[in-house]
């Protein structure tokens, strides 16, 4: 068993993420990896501050204290990948809970160091072919989307015989929440917009942004896209698409296949890197989308100075808005009341560090209660869809939907789309919204 340093004394300054050096030879050499796995999973045992997070440290600390000696050095290494398995790269570990992160001189990063085993496992013997599918968001999309072939998805993901022919063949747990697709994506509906807008750059804000309009609200939930556009546009911010757009490759990133990631940034950046260059910022309705331009990419291409100035452009939508307000340039004229809302924070919104912005900014609707919940929804992506993860996924995303219940709101919302339909899926009587839907609502746009 690795040895570990005997002081326990954490650090006072914020916590410093480091590249990943996933070029390197030693990033996949076994030896290295294993090594490193077994010092950070001791540390993980002598503190145990991240039970109440993810699947992957209770699976960890079950199996070390149900082992032979009560230490990791009794725990067999497949379990090792049993816990890689259950990790979802959300950073709260990292970003909320961990005392050992860098600075400090235990220099802990467990969420790069599972992004390290899966790239390790995806480059010795790839995926699986569901797996594979689930992660190709594009090509899914593409197909999905040609109008007879998405009336027919749509139809079999509505029937129990289709849910259990997709659990069967993909491994899709047959009450997971799967998306609707729509021939008419949202880049189809916003392509001929032509915004009348006249930008004005106010507190670090252009005036004018780029939609990123992401997989999932292109081709699952192009209205959110629509309510994103009317939102800002009503604010005297003019919106556009980039000329080209591809999956941000968050998918790609939990699976390990970061070959791919590299693929997806090499299209994506030069296009939007020229757009800022213009002038133009950068917004997408998807906080996972968000993180991966303003965080993952940065951290994977050091050297990139377009991803660099990508990522400086990029907002999250209510940080925008916020920015906006703060600047006396967000319009506060509301037609109706939203009442008491139920405010679930994704994960990948909480660790970018910005704040309950979408609170703050629905919180200036007169009549308008914001109940928030900082709590995992347990989905994070293919995860929560998954029929070997789904038990877990409930588990994790139970609290939420206990707070949901017994807050009888009259509206139940999450950044993430994904994260609502799957609590709304545990809460009678409770359908999943989206914070822009609802402010737009409140603007009587």
């Amino acid at each position: 068993m690795t040895s570990t340093p005997t002081t326990r004394e954490g650090s006072l300054e914020a916590p410093t993420r480091h590249a990943v050096d996933w070029r390197s030879p030693e990033f996949y050499d076994e030896k290295s990896l294993f090594a490193e796995l077994e010092r950070v999973f001791d540390i993980c045992h002598g503190c145990r501050r991240c039970f109440s997070l993810c699947n992957a440290f209770p699976t960890l600390f079950d199996a070390i204290d149900e082992g032979n000696t009560g230490e990791l050095d009794g725990v067999a290494r497949d379990v090792f990948w049993d816990v890689v398995d259950h990790c979802y790269l959300c950073d709260m570990c990292y970003m909320s809970k961990c005392p050992y992160v860098p600075p400090h001189e235990w220099n802990v990063d467990f969420p790069h160091l599972m992004l390290r085993a899966k790239a390790k496992r995806f480059r010795d013997e790839g995926a699986s072919l569901p797996d594979r599918i689930l992660a190709d968001t594009d090509r899914v999309g593409s197909l999905a989307g040609i109008p007879v072939v998405a009336e027919v998805v749509n139809a079999v993901n509505r029937s129990k015989p289709g849910r259990a022919l997709l659990e069967k063949t993909l491994g899709v747990a047959a009450d997971a929440p799967v998306p609707e697709y729509h021939s008419r994506s949202a880049r189809k509906r916003l392509a001929s917009h032509q915004s009348g807008a006249v930008p004005t750059a106010i507190n670090g804000t252009q005036g004018r942004v780029v939609l990123f309009t992401t997989c999932y609200g292109n081709r699952n939930r192009p209205d959110i896209c629509e309510d994103l556009m009317a939102v800002f546009e009503h604010n005297g911010i003019r919106v556009a698409l980039a000329g080209v757009e591809r999956c941000c490759g968050m998918a790609k990133l939990e699976l390990g296949d970061l070959d791919a990631v590299a693929a997806a940034k090499d299209v994506n950046v030069p296009e939007l890197a020229r757009l800022v260059r213009e002038g133009w910022d950068i917004v997408a309705p998807v906080p996972s989308c968000t993180l991966m331009f303003k965080q993952e990419l940065p951290l994977l291409f050091p050297e990139d100075e377009d991803v660099a100035l990508v990522a400086r452009a990029f907002f999250d939508p209510f940080e925008y808005l916020f920015l906006r307000h703060k600047g006396d340039a967000l319009k506060t004229e509301f037609s109706s009341e939203l009442g008491k809302i139920s405010y679930q924070v994704p994960c990948h919104l909480r660790v970018q560090n910005i704040g309950l912005k979408t609170r703050d900014v629905l919180a200036l609707v007169p009549g308008t209660e914001v109940d928030v919940i900082e709590r995992c929804s347990g989905h994070d992506g293919t995860y929560g869809v998954k029929s070997k993860y789904r038990a877990a996924s409930l588990k994790i995303a139970k609290p939420v939907m206990r707070r949901v219940e017994e807050a009888g709101a009259d509206h139940f919302v999450s950044d993430c789309p994904m994260a609502a339909d799957q609590v709304a899926g545990g809460v009678d009587g409770v359908t999943g919204g989206h914070p822009i839907s609802l402010l737009r609502q409140a603007y009587g746009i």
